[in-house]
């Protein structure tokens, strides 16, 4: 069971640090290329607000402007949360090499932040061009490389 915790906090801990180089790599994506930020988030917590009966409180301004936090907050829960199930299944034994380890984060996290914007009919993964799924899979991958070897130098087993 303290094995399981550790791996837990630690992967928790990997996932922060991963959801950091995913912003990273997304701002500077921003900032290289001029695009505006994706609206997505927001989308994705109004709508789950909606479906569960919670009301975002304010005036436009003010609900938008929740909203974006919400949505910035929303992607730091994933990153984390994923983060901690990674470190979970190592305690199982789920071990794989660093390439794979990576390519499997960054995969699990893109799916954790994708599936819900399709199920919800925000986004249309099969719709996007090969630009959007680069501006998708490349910060995604970035959380998986961090992620991953953050966890193995962290759990050193």
């Amino acid at each position: 069971m303290l094995t399981l915790m550790r791996n837990l906090f630690a992967g928790a801990a990997a996932g922060a640090a991963g959801t950091t180089a995913l912003n990273a790599i997304t701002y500077l994506d921003m900032a290289v290329r001029g695009r505006g930020s994706s609206g997505t988030p927001e989308q994705t917590v109004d709508k789950l607000a909606d479906a569960v009966g919670v009301d975002i409180p304010g005036d436009e301004e003010t609900r938008g402007n929740r909203l974006t936090g919400l949505g910035a907050l929303s992607g730091i829960v994933t990153g984390v949360s994923m983060g901690a199930v990674l470190g979970a299944l190592r305690s199982v034994g789920l071990k794989p090499g660093p390439l794979t380890g990576s390519v499997l984060a960054g995969g699990i996290a893109m799916a954790g932040a994708n599936v819900p914007m399709a199920r919800l009919g925000i986004s249309d993964p099969t719709a996007w061009s090969a630009q959007d799924w680069a501006a998708d899979a490349v910060p995604h991958l970035a959380y998986g490389l961090v992620t991953y070897a953050t966890l193995r130098a962290a759990t050193a087993d």
